[in-house]
């Protein structure tokens, strides 16, 4: 008699039922630790984080309301709907373009 006595006065579908929430709870801790360790690994090789310049010289007048940073430049929204684009190495302004705000617009 390999069974408890708690376990003999189950019925078998019970039993089958207790086997499958243990595998189930098993499955779900490997998985989430399988999740854990895949998250340790793939955020440690991202490297370095991205380089962020130390000063931005804006046009006269101009302030900052947003900023993104692409691979060899970096743009700055500014208060007067302008985006500035600027040359990652130099730090030069590149492009300025002008955001024109019509009202409501559809995008179809």
């Amino acid at each position: 008699m390999d069974e408890s006595p708690e376990e003999a006065e189950l019925p078998q579908s019970l039993k089958v039922l207790r086997r499958l929430v243990t595998a189930l709870t098993a499955t779900l801790i490997i998985g989430f630790i399988t999740l854990i360790a895949l998250f340790v690994t793939r955020l440690g090789e991202r490297g370095t984080a991205s380089v962020l310049p130390d000063e931005i010289v804006l046009p006269e007048g101009a302030r900052a309301l947003a900023f993104t940073r692409a691979r060899d430049w970096y743009a700055v929204t500014t208060t007067d709907d302008e985006i500035l684009i600027f040359d990652a190495a130099t730090g030069e302004l590149r492009q300025r373009i002008k955001v024109e705000s019509g009202g409501q617009r559809r995008v179809a």
